[in-house]
């Protein structure tokens, strides 16, 4: 498999434009309205502006929004992304419902309020048949690293706590394996499709491998993304869902 645009930002998020381009493929081409929660700075917006298709991205911060805005502008897509401030749990009130075609919710559902009202919202933003792409923090790579790196307490407390978190001082609110993210998507009525791994071994290469053969460290992310047990200690899970045409 060959490097397209957007995959060459690296084999980190290879997994994930795949089950874009897929999704894509799947709507004949047509450009897409795209609602990115959590966007940012542009990483997926941009090039999917280039490619055609118009994107609103949602986020908390102004500055995330202006550099999404400079980047747009420089891409030449500005009339093709429009950014809108606020906070994920408050995202019901900030776009329009059943227009979108395409959600994404990336790295968003372990650090908001509410997690099930989020993916609420983005649900009920979706058309009939719509698509989303769900990315969280995996809860067995959050174990794991933190045990081969000595911190043995932290790991486990991340194993005992319910949400997957080391304590009150943990950046995240809490982590997920497939299960739970599974059923928190098909509790607000998505039909989960698809689940892989993102950031299976990338994560664990030496520098000189990864830079010294990108396309193989794609493949070998691609190969294992789907299959238990690799996919189950990614550093985050991608779970590509739809919304029931009726």
């Amino acid at each position: 498999m060959e490097l397209t645009r957007a995959q060459r930002s690296g084999p980190r998020t290879a997994v994930v434009w795949a089950a874009l381009r897929r999704e894509i493929e799947r709507q004949g081409g047509r450009p897409l309205t795209v609602l990115d929660v959590g966007g940012g700075t542009g990483g997926f917006a941009v090039p999917l502006a280039e490619d055609g298709h118009r994107v609103t991205v949602v986020d908390a911060s102004p500055d995330a929004l202006a550099a999404l805005t400079r980047r747009a502008a420089e891409a030449g897509v500005a009339d093709r992304v429009r950014a809108v401030q606020g906070d994920g749990d408050a995202l019901a009130g900030l776009v329009e419902p059943g227009a979108a075609d395409l959600v994404l919710c990336h790295a968003v559902l372990e650090v908001v309020d509410d997690p099930a009202g989020v993916v609420g919202a983005v649900t009920a933003a979706l058309r009939p048949g719509g698509a989303a792409s769900v990315l969280v923090a995996g809860r067995a790579a959050a174990v794991l690293s933190r045990a081969v790196n000595g911190h043995l307490a932290d790991a486990a407390a991340l194993l005992a706590d319910p949400h997957g978190r080391t304590g009150p001082k943990d950046t995240l609110r809490r982590r997920y394996d497939a299960e739970t993210a599974a059923a928190l998507l098909r509790a607000a009525g998505l039909e989960v499709a698809e689940i892989h791994g993102v950031r299976v071994l990338a994560d664990l290469l030496p520098a000189a491998v990864a830079d010294g053969d990108p396309q193989a460290v794609v493949d070998l992310e691609m190969a294992a993304a789907a299959h238990p047990p690799y996919r189950d200690i990614a550093a985050q899970l991608h779970l590509f869902a739809r919304r029931p045409s009726s």
